[in-house]
């Protein structure tokens, strides 16, 4: 099965009403239905969760419950090891980028699948890297490759 890499900024937009929502939550119904699978590292949940409490939107019962969503999911979240965080660190310090964010990318580019983000600033540093799609352009599974 293919696999495909988000952000946490693409699934904060599972649970929000912002722009490309619409196209984060086809991503998430294709995964869903056994389209591919989503890769993400170790750190996702809590980013997301982080992105919603400070979204003033939701209280602690809706993160608990979100929380749980989330596992259920069951997104297969890579370790902070070896070549991850190898390129993680490589990628963060080439491109002038959080480790948070190069972790993202370094799970896409270690195992040689797109990553989808919404974070428009992230692509302007990286534009270079074909590899990093914006949500905006997702329609399918087929746009993976």
């Amino acid at each position: 099965m293919q696999a495909v890499a988000v952000d946490a900024s693409v699934i904060t937009k599972w649970f929000v009403d912002e722009p490309y929502s619409e196209q984060a939550r086809k991503l998430r119904d294709d995964y869903v239905d056994l389209k591919f699978r989503l890769v993400v590292p170790r750190l996702a949940r809590y980013e997301v969760l982080n992105a919603l409490k400070y979204s003033g939107a939701f209280g602690s019962k809706e993160l608990i419950d979100i929380a749980k969503i989330l596992e259920d999911y069951q997104l297969v979240e890579i370790p902070p090891d070896g070549r991850y965080a190898e390129e993680t660190i490589k990628i963060s310090i080439e491109h002038g980028v959080t480790i948070y964010d190069a972790s993202y990318l370094a799970v896409g580019k270690v195992r040689g699948i797109s990553i989808f983000t919404a974070d428009e600033k992230l692509l302007e540093r990286i534009k270079e890297d074909a590899f990093v799609k914006h949500i905006r352009d997702y329609q399918t599974s087929a746009s993976m490759s």
